[in-house]
């Protein structure tokens, strides 16, 4: 009778497995565990694990085009400013970016597979299996998440340069003095900025269109950023035009109808609506917003400032969206400031923010900070005071950390808030100007009754134009030395319990002093 034969045990795959075999299977969980430790150096540089796998080939092509990415980040790096705000500030390289991180980001968690597919032992057990493919998952995502947060911060920047910002003009002669690409402000030695804040909330008539409800020119010295910013009620009337502007010919006299200076259809923030709409299209040549270019011209005249650089419209019905992204601002209010309310139709407000030093307000309440004069003694004038603190906020609040962590809410608010001129060429001298900026104290001017000779129905605008040169030499001799900012701290520049300054008629005054808390005034 035959003996049975034995049944030999079965290997992981269901072969039979051979003495000379039991060496290797031994050996397995050691090279797993070196599998694990190549595979993450593998990850911090791409085709290493491949290459110590033995796949020499894609190793190399792998750690070539690493080093070259590196070499390239170096020397951008060494680059100088100059040259990477020029291409942080270029849409197509933007657009090339944001597709070249989803790219990378997608090759490298390829290459972090493909090397543990290459490292570990032929036959893993189910535990290696799962062990691996975490330690993969890991990698991957400590990689791509990165990157793509990249590739979304160069996506939204590019949304937001194309959608705001001017394209390119195209190159044309250059004049002696003229702006060329290294310098393209010229020989100028200011630059002059028109800030209109517009009206268009949604419950507004449309057939009303946009109506300038602020206007201000922020004058700004290109070689040290002090800064003069000049208010003009809205009420303005008998607003001049230059000798040698087309529009001189339709208004000899100003805008003005010849009779009566308090004619609200020919007052400053109606200039926006009527006069593009009494005057050809083309009258002065391609433009991107002729109301907006008709104020430049006029406004200019009118302080003696010549034609106005760029102009900045900021709708006050997005501002909220954009105070938001910033994280809110702090502001000193110094008397009950009202939320809301119609003064002419007897509409009480909402409520009020009430007085205190350094508030913190989100968008909303900065807003109605801005906004708010129901019941107010002084009407647009306090407003104006109120709308200049604002900005001196933004200025000095919103710190390189605020912008980095809220940029794409602050991006995407930008883009739906603010309408310029300023062509992208010029935008990395602008953020070298910005940074200036931010290292004085503003100054500003508003013209109102009983200052300096002011009437709104008929202003003086000779007078009007020796202020403005008084307070530029004023503000160029206090700010004009400074080199760095007076603080870092987010509220330096309004926190403090100051008594106010008594200033001589008709002096531009520092908003470090004047939005400074000190009620009695």
């Amino acid at each position: 009778m035959t003996e049975p034969q034995r049944a030999l045990p079965d290997s992981e795959d269901g072969a039979d497995e051979s003495e000379a075999d039991q060496p290797r299977r031994a050996a397995e969980p050691g090279r797993f565990r070196w599998a694990m430790v190549w595979t993450a150096l593998g990850a911090l540089i791409p085709g290493l694990g491949l290459w110590h796998a033995g796949r020499r080939v894609a190793g190399s092509i792998a750690m070539g085009l690493f080093a070259a990415l590196l070499l390239t980040v170096g020397y951008l790096g060494f680059a100088g400013r100059d040259r990477i705000l020029a291409l942080a500030t270029n849409v197509d390289v933007l657009n090339g970016l944001t597709v070249g991180l989803l790219v990378l980001a997608v090759a490298w968690v390829v290459v972090i597979a493909a090397s543990h597919l290459a490292l570990r032992p032929p036959h893993p057990s189910a535990t290696q299996r799962v062990t691996g493919g975490v330690l993969v998952g890991v990698l991957s995502l400590a990689v791509a998440a990165p990157l793509a947060i990249g590739a979304q911060y160069s996506r939204s920047t590019a949304q937001f340069l194309g959608t705001v910002f001017t394209e390119d003009p195209g190159s044309g002669p250059v004049t002696p003095g003229g702006p060329t690409p290294s310098n393209p402000f010229g020989d100028k030695d200011r630059l002059n900025v028109l800030v209109i804040g517009a009206d268009s909330e949604s419950k507004r008539d449309v057939r009303l269109g946009l109506r300038a409800d602020s206007v201000m020119v922020a004058s700004i010295d290109l070689h040290t950023g002090a800064t003069t910013l000049f208010s003009l009620p809205r009420q303005t009337a008998r607003i001049p035009f230059p000798k040698d502007s087309p529009l001189h010919k339709y208004y000899p006299n100003g805008f003005y109808d010849g009779v009566n200076g308090g004619n609200d259809e020919y007052f400053l923030n109606a200039m926006y609506n009527n006069i593009p709409a009494r005057i050809p299209h083309d009258l002065l040549g391609k433009v991107k917003n002729l109301g907006a270019e008709v104020m430049k011209v006029g406004v200019g005249e009118a302080l003696g400032l010549g034609k106005l650089d760029y102009y900045v419209i900021v709708n006050m019905d997005g501002f909220k969206s954009f105070i938001n992204a910033l994280g809110g601002i702090t502001l000193n209010v110094n008397y009950r400031i009202p939320i809301g309310g119609q003064t002419t139709e007897g509409v009480p407000p909402s409520g009020y923010i009430e007085p205190g030093p350094n508030q913190h307000l989100n968008g909303r309440l900065a807003l109605w900070y801005a906004r708010g004069r129901y019941g107010l003694t002084t009407g647009d004038y306090s407003r104006m005071e109120r709308q200049r603190c604002v900005i001196n906020a933004v200025v000095q609040q919103a710190q390189p950390q605020v912008v980095l962590t809220n940029f794409e809410k602050i991006a995407s608010a930008g883009a739906n808030t603010i309408e310029t001129d300023i062509p992208r060429r010029v935008l990395p001298d602008m953020i070298d100007l910005a940074l200036k900026v931010k290292g004085t104290n503003l100054h500003s001017v508003v013209f109102q009754p009983g200052v300096a000779g002011w009437v709104s129905a008929n202003p003086p605008w000779p007078a009007v134009q020796r202020r403005v040169q008084q307070a530029l030499k004023e503000t160029d001799e206090a700010e004009g030395g400074k080199t760095t900012s007076p603080s870092s701290s987010p509220t330096a520049t309004t926190s403090a319990t100051k008594k106010p300054t008594k200033k001589p008629s008709g002096k531009s005054e520092d908003l470090s002093d004047s939005c400074a808390y000190h009620p009695a005034k």
